[in-house]
């Protein structure tokens, strides 16, 4: 799950495709633009904010 789950710009809610786009995009061989557009993410400043962004809650919070 992706931290924070809005975009800190407009407020949508972009933490709900982060699981998806970090599996094909970050993990895959696909063009992350091309994933975005396939999951429907068209705002610059979300599609901004899902490709800058560094998951870190496996650092921050080992055991679960």
């Amino acid at each position: 799950m992706m931290i924070p789950v809005r975009c800190f710009t407009c407020g949508n809610v972009v933490g709900e495709h982060w699981d998806e786009f970090k599996a094909r995009a970050r993990e895959g061989d696909e063009d992350p633009a091309e994933v975005l557009d396939d999951l429907g993410v068209e705002r610059h400043c979300c599609r901004r904010m899902m490709v800058s962004h560094k998951d870190l809650v496996d650092v921050v919070a080992p055991y679960q």
